[in-house]
C-alpha cells in the first residue's frame, strides 16, 4: 500500500513538473533549428503557413520509436494531403538519423538535438541513466507558427492516427 502511495505521489509529480513546462495550446511555438538526417539546418520557420507534427522520441533503431516512425511514414499520404509535414526530433546525431531513415525507408526529416535543448524548450526531455533523452510528446503546430495540440506520453502504436484525427478536427475550427 505504501508503495502504492508513493509511486502515485512521484507521478504525478512528475505529471506537474510536465505540465508546467510543455508549451500550452495557444502559445507560440518555441523555435527550432537542428540538423536533420540530410545534413541540412532546419528551422520550423521554413514551414511557416504550413501545420508541422513536431514529435519528439527517445532513440532510433529501438522497438517503440521504430514502430511510431514507421507508422508516420505509412501515413505519410495523408498528412502530406492535410499539407502537414511531419519531423522528428531526438537526442541521436544527424549520422544515426540518416542511417535510421534509410533502412525504415522514412521520407521525413528526423532533427538532431543532441544537447536536448529544444527537447527541454518542448518539455520533453525524460532522464535515462544519467543521460538525457527526448520523451515521446507530440505538438500540433499551426500554419501561424502556434501550439495547436499537445500529446504527452504518446503510445507508438496508435499514436499516428491520432495525431491525423486531431489534424482533421483543428482545420475544421
Amino acid at each position: 500500500m505504501k508503495t502504492t502511495i508513493v509511486t502515485s505521489i512521484f507521478l504525478t509529480a512528475a505529471s506537474l513538473a510536465m505540465a508546467q513546462t510543455t508549451p500550452q495550446v495557444g502559445a507560440v511555438a518555441p523555435a527550432v533549428t537542428l540538423p536533420s538526417n540530410d545534413g541540412r539546418q532546419v528551422s520550423l520557420n521554413d514551414y511557416k503557413g504550413k501545420w508541422v507534427v513536431l514529435y519528439f522520441y527517445p532513440k532510433d533503431f529501438t522497438s517503440g520509436c521504430t514502430l511510431e516512425a514507421q507508422n508516420f511514414q505509412r501515413d505519410l499520404a495523408k498528412y502530406q494531403n492535410a499539407s502537414a509535414i511531419i519531423l522528428g526530433v531526438s537526442v541521436d546525431n544527424a549520422e544515426s538519423h540518416k542511417n535510421f531513415c534509410a533502412k525504415e525507408g522514412l521520407n521525413f526529416k528526423l532533427l538532431a538535438d543532441t544537447d536536448a535543448k529544444v527537447s527541454e524548450a518542448y518539455g520533453s526531455v525524460k532522464d535515462y541513466d544519467g543521460k538525457k533523452m527526448s520523451a515521446r510528446n507530440t505538438f500540433i503546430i499551426s500554419p501561424e507558427g502556434k501550439i495547436a495540440k499537445v500529446f504527452t506520453g504518446v503510445k507508438p502504436q496508435t499514436h499516428s492516427e491520432e495525431v491525423i484525427q486531431a489534424l482533421a478536427e483543428l482545420k475544421k475550427s
